[in-house]
């Protein structure tokens, strides 16, 4: 008989523990362990009642709202596949989602009337036709969205009565498909399976949470600003947090003054984020510092981390010496579950590097041949370990070029020092890395394509102080074609995620090409750079 392991199982144990715990928190929403158990438990047995299960796929889409632990660890409780995708996505990205995973329902969050979710979701849903079940997940139960066609979540699950038991699974099985996109366009979902996330989450607990630890009976509180949707909060903090039972402090948007606010009032001892989030919240302290008790967020603050992209050594400086606590910066991708390296807290860290493997990986550089290349010399970085995905989500292609040979092949440049710690140099890619989201050039220029003024186009990434990269489109006009940087940014914005979307156009009379016809990016590169 083979073993059994699912995802929910940490949901399962700390109800146990700590039933009366707080395990959710969100504005004037406090939810016990027991609460988001009963919720979650509501939700399995409402698809299984509709017979999805093992083998079925359910998308979701939803911000950092109590909806989304619920749901999430639901559809894992009903022995189901979580998909859960951007919630900056517009309807025909959202579609591609549903199709290409070929989804049996799909959890929505209402929105806002700025970022109407659950109106293009619907019509997403409507254009693709095959998903069974549209769910919209209100702002106000008491007020839900009137929406042609879709069920409201409590209209859902009432009925069906609670799952009384999580779905066994084998290890193996796929749990969460997280779209990642690549140089050749559309985005890929990477299918992690329960040992996956598991492992990865159990490790995150032991290098982020065990630090932050001053008692057995005190939990640790964990302000949660990196989108749930990405595997960065989504494994390191929000399964690893109720892994270990954590409170979980869930902020639907990132803002400044709203994090400092929420660390003061709710104690916060544990905060994740993206060299981006640090900038932002430095420029607040630098502006406000007299207004801000820095001493009370020191008091209470234990660890710092930040991932998604590296920090510059003099931020990380700033953000250690005005909040008093440590820096630790870790690497991963979501093909890695995400956690490969991380500069771990019994270690020494070093600035500029992004630490050692964790436990159960190996991390080398390699040469083109895929030799590994001597300590201190720069080589792709490639992994292998119980973090490295099943695959790509049936293309088995794209799956054969990244793992090979027993390693999962980055794309990323690094050099490893004499103390095996990782320092990523460069990327093989032509990714751009906007602010912790990755924005792959070749899907902006097939949209900017059928732009009717554009003839040609390379799209770059170009530093930026903030930002660690900003997106740069390189555009020859059609000829009697009068479009302008403005227009160009705009049409682009109506049609893919903002984040993805040029925010810088240049136009030229011919892009510098090689002898073979290729558009020389780091020519481009270089000249946007200087």
């Amino acid at each position: 008989m083979s073993a059994t392991l699912n995802v929910a199982h940490f949901l399962d144990r700390s109800v146990r523990l700590h039933p009366d715990r707080e395990a959710v928190v969100c504005g004037p929403v406090r939810l016990t362990y027991q609460a988001l158990h009963f919720m979650a438990r509501q939700i399995a047995g409402a698809l299984r009642a509709r017979g999805i299960g093992r083998g079925s796929r359910v998308v979701l889409s939803c911000p950092n709202t109590p909806y989304f632990p619920a749901a999430y660890f639901g559809v894992l409780q009903a022995g189901a596949t979580v998909v859960p995708i951007n919630v900056l996505l517009k309807p025909a990205e959202i579609a591609f989602h549903l199709r290409d995973a070929e989804a049996a329902a799909y959890f929505c969050f209402e929105g806002t009337p700025e970022l109407p979710m659950a109106a293009m979701g619907k019509a997403a849903f409507d254009e693709v036709g095959t998903c069974r079940h549209f769910v919209v997940m209100p702002r106000d139960p008491k007020h839900p969205p009137a929406i042609d066609g879709a069920t409201m979540l409590e209209a859902f699950v009432t009925g069906h009565g609670g799952a009384t038991y999580t779905e066994p699974t084998d290890p193996d099985d796929t749990a969460v498909i997280l779209y990642t996109s690549g140089t050749t366009g559309q985005p890929k979902g990477a299918e992690l399976t329960h040992l996956n996330i598991v492992l990865n989450a159990s490790s995150s607990s032991d290098v982020l949470v065990l630090p932050c630890r001053t008692g057995l009976h005190e939990p640790v509180v964990s302000l949660i600003t990196l989108p749930l949707f990405h595997s960065f909060g989504q494994v390191c903090q929000l399964v690893s947090g109720v892994h270990s039972g954590n409170t979980l402090v869930l902020l639907p948007r990132f803002e400044p003054p709203a994090v400092v606010a929420t660390m003061l009032a709710e104690r916060v001892n544990l905060w994740c984020g993206v060299p981006t989030m640090y900038w932002a919240l430095m420029d607040l302290l630098r502006r406000e510092e007299a207004s801000v008790d820095l001493a009370a967020l020191a008091a209470h603050m234990r660890l710092c981390v930040s991932g998604g992209a590296p920090m510059p050594v003099a931020l990380l400086e700033e953000v250690s010496s005005r909040l008093g606590v440590r820096i630790l910066e870790g690497y991963g991708l979501s093909e890695t579950s995400p956690v490969a390296t991380f500069n771990h807290a019994e270690r020494p860290s070093k600035p500029g590097t992004v630490g050692q493997p964790i436990f159960g990986v190996e991390v080398e550089c390699v040469a083109d041949d895929g030799t590994p290349v001597p300590d201190g010399e720069r080589g792709e970085v490639v992994i292998r370990g119980p973090n490295i995905m099943k695959g790509y989500f049936r293309q088995p292609e794209a799956t054969a070029e990244v793992l090979r040979g027993g390693w999962f092949h980055t794309g990323d440049i690094g050099i490893i020092d004499a103390d095996g710690y990782l320092a990523i140099v460069d990327r093989k890619k032509d990714m751009i890395l906007r602010g912790g989201f990755n924005v792959y050039p070749r899907e902006i220029e097939e949209l900017l394509l059928t732009h009717p003024a554009v003839g040609q186009c390379a799209v770059v990434g170009v530093p930026d102080d903030r930002l660690g990269e900003d997106v740069k489109a390189f555009v020859v006009r059609k000829p009697g074609q009068s479009a302008s940087e403005d227009q160009i940014i705009a049409w682009c914005r109506e049609r893919i995620a903002v984040y993805k979307a040029p925010r810088h156009v240049e136009f030229a009379d011919a892009l510098p090409m090689s002898a073979t016809g290729k558009i020389l990016k780091r020519v481009l590169r270089a000249g946007a750079a200087g």
